[in-house]
């Protein structure tokens, strides 16, 4: 079993701007749902509430181009990210240490 490996991205808005980023957001859900591109695991969280969010995704190996990024929405998502920041997306890699029922085997 290999193990899977995700990314994960963090971010602050500002509190104005939160409604702005849920909509550009829903748009790359649209399109995703339209598209239904291969080989990608993708979901966004909204931390209590808050102007924090979450971005997970997996992307199979071998997978390209990568099926987040070519996509138009998440583009014009990421076009205008820095200035809709309070703090700016920091990208981590997360490798599955263990996991149960997390991931689809």
């Amino acid at each position: 079993m290999n193990p899977t490996t995700m990314t994960m991205v963090t971010y602050t808005v500002k509190a104005d701007r939160v409604p702005e980023n849920e909509e550009l957001i829903a748009a790359v859900y649209k399109e995703l749902h339209e598209v239904r591109p291969a080989g990608l695991r993708y979901a966004t969280f909204r931390v209590d509430r808050g102007a924090r969010f979450v971005h997970m995704a997996m992307v199979e190996p071998g997978v390209e181009p990568h099926p987040l990024t070519s996509q138009a929405s998440f583009q014009a998502f990421s076009s205008n990210i820095a200035e809709r920041c309070e703090e700016p997306p920091v990208a981590v890699q997360l490798d599955e240490v263990g996991s149960y029922g997390f991931f689809p085997r």
